[in-house]
């Protein structure tokens, strides 16, 4: 048998074989990540400023630490510019939620912080925003879990209540489903600053004062994490100096709600 009649056997039995047995060029298609985290990450509604703080910031690990997942209900409190706000949106999908709030003290003082009020929303269908006051902070019932980023220390600012962390704790725990989780991240202050000094002067808390005051909410101590460390961090400037600015020793805690 010639070599252009076997060409022609084969090339029959490869028209007649079933359509399974023939890859498509679907199948050599490159494959979309299964990963929500990486997906929520590479999410277009991010700014290209955004994902360069990813590298410093190390969302997906702080995802991990916090358990956000596709579905669940999530707090973003004090959002700041919407970091947070947009992965957790990107992250939970549309089956889940965000509340995101920005104290109407934060809006009212800098249209950068007024911003992601307006924005938000119309991005991200699955997103409410806030901007109330302190003193009317009121979370919506049925969180998975409720996260602040660098911000439990102006809880403690001296424009505000010596009452305001504990309200603000008070409410979230009211909030949470029971097993729900309280994260919080903020800048290391020395060991026994005093909360309103350190938090005024130099933006910073002692993370034992943050435990003392969340536990006192009723929360249980879940764990933590040395993912956003710094020792060379002297702790003794204010996180916006140019010296330190983003290079902050950070702490990172998990709370969790009895049930």
């Amino acid at each position: 048998m010639n070599r252009r009649r076997l060409g022609l056997i084969a090339a029959a039995a490869l028209m007649l074989a079933p359509a399974a047995l023939v890859p498509s060029a679907q199948a050599w298609a490159p494959k979309a990540s299964a990963d929500p985290v990486a997906k929520a990450l590479a999410d277009g509604r991010r700014t290209t400023e955004e994902v360069a703080r990813d590298a410093r910031s190390k969302p997906s690990q702080v995802i991990a630490f916090a358990g956000v997942k596709p579905g669940m209900h999530v707090a973003d409190l004090v959002i700041g510019t919407g970091y947070y706000s947009k992965i957790f949106g990107a992250l939970v999908g549309p089956s889940g939620k965000v509340w995101a709030w920005q104290p109407g003290e934060f809006a009212a003082s800098n249209p950068a912080y007024k911003e992601p009020l307006n924005y938000l929303p119309p991005a991200f269908p699955n997103m409410t925003t806030n901007g109330n006051d302190f003193g009317q902070f009121a979370p919506p019932s049925g969180l998975d879990v409720a996260f602040t980023n660098m911000n439990y220390h102006d809880f403690h600012l001296s424009a505000f209540p010596a009452t305001t962390a504990a309200n603000v704790n008070a409410k979230v725990f009211a909030a949470l489903k029971p097993g729900g989780v309280y994260v919080i991240i903020d800048h290391y202050a020395l060991p026994g600053a005093e909360p309103r000094v350190s938090a005024q002067t130099l933006h910073r808390i002692d993370p034992a004062v943050v435990r003392r005051e969340v536990e006192a909410a009723g929360f249980v101590f879940d764990g933590q994490s040395d993912l956003l460390r710094n020792p060379a961090d002297p702790k003794t400037a204010k996180v916006f100096d140019p010296s330190i600015y983003g290079k902050t020793d950070q702490f990172m805690l998990r709370f969790k709600k009895p049930g």
